[in-house]
């Protein structure tokens, strides 16, 4: 294939998804730090649509305190947005519009991403309306960290250029399938930017179908994907499952005695390969109130019933 060829078939991809793209501005109420008046403060973001019945789907944090959000269409068209949902913790929300038709995005199989993949961002970055693009590889996966007051897990790293405005677009494979949601950047680090897995967003919406809203399911443990090269440079008894790397003093992993270090290779029946595996297994078990870990310490093997705690958001 020529350079040419090459060119117009990536034009092509994103040609078809920006359609699919939002521009989302809101407004806030904020009080002045001296003389503490009350005053309106705008800010911007993205999202995309994921369903032709008026659902779009952007970062928590983009919409989170607003008292008005209005969302543009990559034709033109605005409409005000009313959040229909919102978890923090995930930093995601859904919007409802009541424009119909807009074709949606596809939503891909983050499972399936692997380092190197081209990659495409999409979305309104500094504020302008209307999409822009910026095209990079998947630089990493299965990331963690600490943000705006939670830990996000599992993330897509990228150094495709992610700028403010372009939190909560999609980021889009070469097959034009959104495979994460862009949300947040390394400030003063260049080509580092961080994508939140579009299937928690399915895991998302499946929160939202059966709960009515999305639940916090919590045990009170920070982990970390294993893998073979961290297993054979420390040692470890297993090369597949998650790394405790923290646990909450006072939380129900802390009552059962879980340890930093130990290492969850099973979690409610099913086998953990990475940290959302644990908190999909966490959250099926939120009727039950307990779920069931098997934990690797050193050379011992052992299966411990830890409580959840939920709490709807």
């Amino acid at each position: 294939m020529e350079l040419r060829d090459i060119s117009r078939f990536f034009s092509s991809v994103v040609e078809g998804v920006v359609e699919s793209v939002v521009t989302i501005a809101v407004s806030r109420l904020s009080f002045d730090s001296l003389t503490m008046a009350p005053r309106e403060v705008r800010g911007i973001g993205s999202g995309f649509v994921i369903s032709g019945d008026g659902f779009v789907v952007t970062n928590s944090h983009v919409v989170g305190g607003a008292k008005r959000v209005y969302v543009y269409f990559a034709d033109g068209v605005a409409g005000e947005g009313v959040v229909v949902a919102s978890d923090p913790y995930r930093d995601l929300a859904l919007l409802e519009v009541s424009r119909r038709g807009v074709k949606p995005i596809v939503l891909g199989d983050s499972d399936r991403v692997r380092v190197g993949e081209i990659v495409f961002a999409i979305g309104s970055p500094l504020g302008v309306l209307g999409s822009s693009v910026s095209m990079g590889v998947v630089s990493g996966v299965g990331r963690t960290i600490r943000g705006r007051g939670v830990v996000l897990e599992d993330l897509i790293q990228t150094d495709a250029a992610i700028n403010p405005g372009n939190s909560g677009g999609p980021l889009v494979d070469a097959e034009g399938e959104a495979i994460g949601v862009t949300t947040a950047i390394i400030p003063f680090a260049q080509g580092i930017g961080f994508a939140i897995p579009i299937n928690s967003v399915k895991r998302f919406l499946e929160m939202i179908t059966r709960f009515g809203r999305p639940i916090v399911a919590w045990i009170g443990v920070q982990v970390v994907a294993l893998s073979k090269s961290i297993a054979r440079v420390y040692g470890l008894p297993v090369e597949e499952g998650v790394l405790v790397v923290g646990v909450v003093a006072g939380s129900p992993a802390d009552s059962v005695g879980l340890r930093v270090g130990d290492i969850i290779v099973e979690a409610g029946g099913s086998r953990v390969r990475k940290p959302s595996d644990l908190k999909n297994a966490v959250e099926d078990s939120a009727s039950s109130g307990v779920v069931e870990l098997v934990v690797v310490r050193g050379s011992s093997r052992f299966r411990v019933r830890v409580p959840v705690v939920v709490r709807a958001l």
